[in-house]
């Protein structure tokens, strides 16, 4: 609702003179000077003025409903300010911090959900709001703080299976964002050994299942993708790395899997695509690999050719993985990230793969031709002696 906007300016001004002659002291002060403070200029919204604190909620509703969440939050601070003892006034908190929250303005957020939170003993929206002063310490990239919340709710014994796994798959998160990995697949495997000794798989949204089995194979493939394929460190240790590396892929492809069966629509893409990127990883760490300085040049070109025949593999098997997870996201009818990224990395894959195709055909060729005799000059040998007559 616009309304007219009332606007007061306030200039302060102290001025010294004087009014009646007085004797001249005899250690005169200096003098006196004007201090002139910048115009106050205080904007109110006079519609605001006019509401009373159940219209104010109605309005503030009515705009959230319509997606106008910077009006919205006009509308529900204003109630929560104007109307500190008003029975709507953990209402009017608690949909300020959801509005703030859909502009991604976290600070104001948290402010709105940190005064109704109760992690320990809250139910309702009191429990609804520290999950939610979660969620902004995390997008402000607090996560020891929103750690710490979750890590509450997920140690309370009152409330149900599935807002306390909720919880403790949200801290596993966190964790991963901290950079305190181990502690992370402790957290989310005791999250999944939890669903695991469910009876009834029903009580648990199998989104919160998949989302942990996700998390794992996240933790997974960073350690893959820190395992560095060193050739300056000799031919066998290279082997070594390498097959380390293929372990904690098949780990992280493992989980991913697992997500996948599931069956929830939002991870079935996400762990598709990052399968698909597992490979695409290990591709682009094997081709920027050098040989082994301990190589000859002849052993040095047949490890390359050997390594091309892998890499070769890899983009084969990160194109039908694409391929199908994409696949999986029409079925679905699933859109995010993680579906744009499948679609740009497999041109990437087939893109790569056509120039190998390429490149490999062309060498063929050049090798093909360096190994072909040299032909004898047409007309036999030329004999010694006289040379040679054209024929008339």
């Amino acid at each position: 609702m616009g309304g007219r906007i009332w606007t007061a300016a306030v200039v302060v001004s102290l001025c010294a003179g004087c009014v009646t002659a007085r004797p001249k002291p005899e250690n005169p002060a200096p003098p006196k000077e004007e201090i002139r403070f910048d115009p106050v200029e205080i904007k109110v919204d006079v519609e605001l003025l006019k509401l009373n604190e159940a219209e104010l909620l109605a309005e503030g509703e009515a705009a959230f409903g319509n997606k106008e969440y910077e009006k919205a939050t006009r509308y529900f601070d204003r109630l929560v300010m104007a109307y500190p003892d008003s029975a709507h006034r953990r209402d009017a908190l608690y949909n300020a911090g959801l509005s703030y929250e859909n502009l991604g303005q976290w600070e104001e957020a948290l402010q709105r959900f940190a005064e109704l939170a109760d992690p320990a003993k809250g139910t309702g929206d009191a429990l609804d709001a520290a999950f939610h002063a979660a969620t902004a310490h995390y997008n402000l990239e607090r996560f020891d703080e929103a750690e710490k919340i979750l890590a509450t709710i997920a140690g309370r014994q009152d409330l149900s299976i599935n807002k306390r796994l909720e919880a403790q798959v949200q801290q596993g998160v966190c964790q991963i964002r901290a950079e305190h990995l181990d502690d992370a697949e402790a957290t989310l495997s005791k999250a999944i050994a939890r669903y695991q000794e469910l009876s009834d798989k029903g009580e648990v949204d199998d989104y919160l299942a998949a989302q942990a089995q996700f998390y794992l194979g996240e933790i997974y493939r960073r350690h893959c993708e820190a395992v560095v394929l060193d050739p300056n460190k000799g031919v066998n240790q290279l082997s070594e790395d390498l097959e380390y590396k293929a372990q904690l892929l098949l780990a992280a492809q493992g989980h991913y899997l697992r997500a996948i069966r599931m069956g929830n629509g939002d991870w079935v893409t996400a762990a598709g695509a990052q399968i698909g990127g597992l490979y695409e990883s290990l591709y682009e760490h094997m081709v920027n690999s050098e040989a082994p300085k301990e190589l000859t040049g002849e052993e040095a070109e047949i490890y390359k050719q050997e390594l091309r025949k892998k890499v070769r593999v890899l983009i084969t098997k990160a194109i039908d993985v694409y391929e199908h997870t994409l696949e999986a996201a029409e079925r679905i009818g699933s859109k995010n990230d993680f579906v744009d990224k499948a679609k740009a990395s497999l041109q990437k894959m087939k893109d790569l793969l056509v120039a190998d195709t390429e490149r490999e055909e062309q060498e063929a060729k050049e090798a093909a031709q360096q190994k072909a005799p040299t032909p004898a000059p047409k007309g036999g040998p030329k004999k010694s002696g006289a040379p040679q007559e054209p024929r008339t």
